[in-house]
């Protein structure tokens, strides 16, 4: 039994004060113990759970390979206990058809964790959405996001945008041709740079600055890990041992504090013009308070920026480890014959599409999606999935089933060529994105940026491993988070076509 990752995190107090803090921990699992066998039978089939901690331990410090490999044992739907919390994981396209789309209303709920600054009570007010419940607020806050953010014709009002600051990136590596650079961090700084000017028509962030230990590159990341670390509260009646609310809300006023004074310079102005430059004068037009338009922002910087830098940074890894793939990338850009590409006719780029689609299958940027809670008991698969159970749908193992996809673990775009196999949430088998009403609202702008960038790169630089290395030998391991990074950042040498 792994007794690392998971458990690692659930750092408990060694003083005698332990025995208070789970003694109400001990007195619920009694309880379970000795309620009638009916009330608990039909779940969903998993591993025995221990007393008190259920099955922490199994969880391993990569969950997604861990419960991959009991959803091997126990079947496509299982069950597990986490402390006090009932967890539900589907790991095959019919679990997920079934989640996603058969109970997505009964399983469209969030459990907001209590290391949360605010309240579920706050948080539904000012209906963020990825964690507010599905009610009219959140609604018409997505309906207003994919209008004016993710509808066809804004995304195509944005892509001159989008082209100038991967021209800024190009611009940056050249300077830098035949050094060392980290991919990652300068795909990073360009995305949050697009999000900065659809947001305050201006950039937020130097592409200059370098390592993630500065500005608001360290402040992003900061909340990404604290969210990423499960929080003991969630899972045992206890306090906040781990500081988590204070941490949060700290990194949140100091994030915030970037663009309080947009915020404010704009409400001065507002009655001077009746334009809309960006989205924050969207959001003002219609009303909202600082704090939501502050949550807002926050939502879309985090969840917007990691996730296309992840996808472009896995697919760049698995392009130089796989020479034939790169060679029929570069052979499709040069028939083009179009230098630097434009945003409009990268969907014309079959083989680099089925790369992305390929790069998703073998590395979702969100392993787990986001949880969802059921907010009734319901069926699934004939199994019973009771109220207020936390539910997740293992993409990262679909996308790796052999039952699912032919020599799964290897790195083979061909298969998404002369298919209508696509990942917008209708094809189980592929759901990076996820599906039903929880569908990621930024998906089509995430279509169109990822192979705009990879393109891109790949049509400006040769690139090269530092030091002479092998790219048979790059590592292509992963490490859990909110977000599926690899182990080790990419570090590539460019040099200029």
């Amino acid at each position: 039994m792994d007794k690392t990752g998971f458990a690692e995190f659930l750092s408990l107090p060694t003083n005698p004060s332990l025995v208070l803090l789970l003694l109400p921990l001990v007195l619920i699992q009694f309880r379970n113990i000795l309620s009638p066998i009916s009330k608990r039978q039909n779940l969903p089939p998993g591993p025995k759970p221990w007393p008190i901690i259920g099955n922490i331990l199994q969880m391993g410090k990569n969950p997604h390979v861990s419960l991959a490999n009991l959803a091997k044992v126990h079947g496509p739907l299982v069950s597990l206990r986490l402390g006090t919390q009932l967890l539900v994981v589907g790991s095959s396209p019919l679990a997920a058809s079934e989640i996603l789309k058969a109970q997505d209303q009964l399983l469209s709920g969030r459990r907001v964790s209590k290391g949360s600054p605010y309240d579920t009570e706050v948080l539904d007010r000012i209906a963020i959405v990825s964690t507010s419940k599905c009610t009219d607020e959140w609604k018409y806050l997505r309906a207003l996001c994919r209008t004016e953010l993710f509808s066809a014709k804004a995304i195509e009002s944005q892509a001159i945008l989008r082209e100038k600051k991967v021209a800024e990136m190009v611009e940056f590596l050249g300077v830098r041709e035949g050094k060392v650079v980290n991919i990652g961090e300068a795909v990073f700084a360009t995305v949050f740079n697009i999000l900065g000017n659809l947001f305050f028509s201006r950039d937020v962030m130097s592409i200059e600055d370098e390592g993630l230990g500065h500005g608001l590159k360290c402040l992003v990341w900061k909340m990404m890990e604290i969210g990423a670390t499960p929080y003991l509260p969630d899972y045992f009646p206890i306090w906040d041992l781990q500081g988590q609310k204070r941490k949060l809300l700290q990194l949140i006023k100091e994030l915030s504090a970037t663009w309080e004074s947009d915020i404010k310079e704009r409400r001065e102005i507002q009655d001077q013009y009746s334009w809309k430059a960006d989205f924050l004068d969207v959001f003002i037009a219609n009303g909202f308070d600082d704090q939501k338009i502050n949550w807002f922002f926050l939502e879309l910087f985090t969840a917007g920026t990691d996730t296309t830098t992840v996808t472009v940074e896995w697919a760049m890894a698995e392009l130089i480890k796989n020479k034939e793939a790169m060679s029929k990338v570069r052979q499709e850009l040069r028939e083009f014959n179009q230098n630097p590409i434009k945003e409009c006719q990268v969907g014309q780029l079959q083989y680099l599409n089925a790369c992305v689609k390929e790069t998703l299958r073998l590395h979702p940027p969100v392993p787990f999606l986001i949880p969802r809670c059921a907010v009734e008991t319901c069926k699934v698969m004939d199994y019973t999935v009771p109220k207020n159970s936390q539910v997740i749908v293992n993409v990262w193992a679909i996308g790796r089933d052999p039952s699912v996809w032919k020599n799964p673990l290897s790195f083979k775009p061909e298969r998404f060529i002369e298919t209508s196999l696509d990942f917008k949430g209708q094809n189980f088998e592929l759901l990076p994105f996820g599906g039903g009403r929880r569908i990621c609202p930024g998906l089509p702008m995430a279509a169109r940026q990822v192979p705009l960038i990879l393109a891109t790169l790949i049509q400006s630089f040769d690139w090269s491993l530092p030091n002479g290395e092998d790219p048979q030998d790059l590592d292509i391991n992963d490490k859990f988070g909110i977000t599926l990074q690899k182990q080790q950042p990419l570090l590539l040498v460019p040099k200029r076509i």
